[in-house]
């Protein structure tokens, strides 16, 4: 049964009413899949997810939060045997689109700065008052943000993000910096609960109320990091200023709960400032570097500008001077600076790559999906032919034949007018990317004819910018 048909026959099961339409949302940093379902009176967000301790961490943790009354989905139907689940509909609108809808430039407006002190009034409810009878045996992968949880952490930075960026450090130094850098951050309280990634896309916006979900890797850990998480979350893009006035709003509101002491608090909190940039940095490089999301490598940029502050206003309590020479390399990287920085009157980059179907089609690296892949192998083959397997695409010769002995022309025609039509679209939607690739068997002839005859014609079009590729001729040529 595929997931479709097991999140509708939960959805009849539950409404009692057949399912008008069922449609996948865009997936973000994980592998969860979620869909939108309609009935003639009923909505619901059906969830698939395979990771089954996560799905009880998540349940568990939905149904302890709701008798709190705290701002999170109700569970409406659930089939864990199959993967599947039920949740109430929220809508669409996250804090960060909030925010991205309202703000003008770097500017930050003040009806956000409304909404996220309202976040932050709704934080400490999590982070204690819903802490006590909170089941933390279902905590998933670990019940404690403890030192095994944070090595986690520093490692998947250091190999997925500082190794795939090339940026060299010494090995057993770095492990020995951050050895002492999580005995320091476990100084402090660390038995409250702790959402885990309580940062702007997971708090969704209803009626001008924030809600919250995604917090089923939450587990035991510090004040600190939560609202570390939320403030200097990378595409938010806070001011520095705003960070400020925003911290000390959340030591009002926790004052109201517990006694504490602001100046202890501070010196733990900039490390966990630290390690949460740290672990967002190597999500990144993993969902960027690593599988090729372009979105991921915009967060880049704006994370290596927090790091670049920490280090220049903050003084560590601890001792790390190989893990400080490596942040100094990486704020100071053009490389690295260079993701992201789109705006709103960038050009569309039409990207066109031809290709052999025996090595697979190209890999999509805007992150974004979608894009045309035309087969040209029905169009008759010149390297069937002894005088032209020397020869590519590029060649009079080849080009002749493929005019004059071949339905290539006619081909074209109708490529042409599709991918005039989404450029058009895509423009006037402001997107950024558009791939179309063409394939034939050997990845020589009829596809790179294709490729640069698209790239020719699409010359005209003064709104886009055009990257052509010949990905079998460019391997021969290294």
């Amino acid at each position: 049964m595929n997931t479709k048909k097991k999140l509708l026959l939960l959805f009849e099961k539950w409404a009692g009413e057949t399912a008008n339409t069922i449609s996948k949302l865009q997936q973000s940093g994980s592998y969860r899949e979620y869909y939108r379902i309609t009935g003639s009176t009923k909505t619901a967000i059906g969830v698939y997810n395979t990771d089954n301790k996560e799905n009880k961490a998540f349940l568990s943790f939905s149904n302890h939060f709701n008798k709190y009354k705290l701002n999170v989905p109700d569970i409406l139907a659930e089939d864990i045997a199959n993967n599947v689940y039920l949740e109430n509909d929220l809508g669409d609108e996250t804090l960060f689109g909030f925010l991205s809808s309202k703000r003008k430039g770097t500017e930050f407006p003040d009806i956000a700065k409304i909404l996220y002190k309202n976040v932050l009034e709704e934080l400490p409810k999590f982070q204690i008052t819903a802490s006590e009878g909170l089941d933390y045996s279902v905590c998933y992968p670990r019940a404690k943000f403890d030192k095994q949880s944070m090595m986690w952490d520093l490692n998947y930075f250091k190999y997925y993000f500082l190794k795939l960026a090339k940026i060299p450090f010494d090995e057993q130094l770095i492990e020995n910096d951050f050895e002492k850098f999580t005995t320091f951050l476990l100084e402090t309280e660390t038995d409250y609960f702790m959402y885990r990634d309580f940062q702007s896309r997971n708090i969704m916006i209803v009626n001008k109320t924030p809600y919250f979900i995604d917090y089923q890797g939450g587990r035991k850990g510090a004040l600190q990091y939560d609202l570390a998480s939320l403030l200097f979350d990378a595409k938010a893009n806070i001011p520095f200023s705003v960070k400020r006035e925003l911290l000390n709003y959340y030591f009002e509101t926790l004052h109201k709960l517990i006694d504490y002491d602001e100046v202890d608090f501070l010196k733990y909190f900039w490390g966990y400032v630290l390690i949460r940039i740290l672990q967002a940095m190597g999500a990144y490089g993993f969902r960027g570097f690593y599988e090729k999301k372009e979105h991921f490598l915009q967060s880049i940029p704006p994370a290596l500008e927090n790091l670049e502050w920490l280090l220049n206003n903050i003084k560590f309590d601890v001792d790390l001077p190989e893990l400080f020479s490596v942040l100094k390399q990486l704020v100071k990287s053009d490389e690295l600076k260079k993701f992201g920085h789109q705006s709103a009157t960038e050009k569309l980059t039409v990207q066109i790559t031809s290709f052999s179907y025996k090595h697979g089609i190209p890999e999509d690296y805007s992150g974004n999906g979608g894009g045309f892949v035309f087969d040209c192998r029905a169009i008759h083959n010149p390297g069937r032919y002894d005088e032209y397997k020397a020869l590519t695409g590029k060649d009079d010769k080849v080009k002749e034949f493929l005019l004059s002995k071949s339905n290539i022309s006619n081909f074209l025609k109708n490529v042409f007018a599709l991918v005039e039509n989404s450029i058009e679209v895509y423009t006037k939607r402001k997107f950024t990317h558009l791939s179309v690739n063409f394939g034939c068997t050997g990845g020589q002839h009829r596809s790179v004819f294709c490729a640069e005859a698209l790239a020719e014609y699409l010359q005209k079009n003064e709104n886009i910018e055009i990257e052509l590729h010949h990905r079998e001729q460019e391997k021969l040529q290294k």
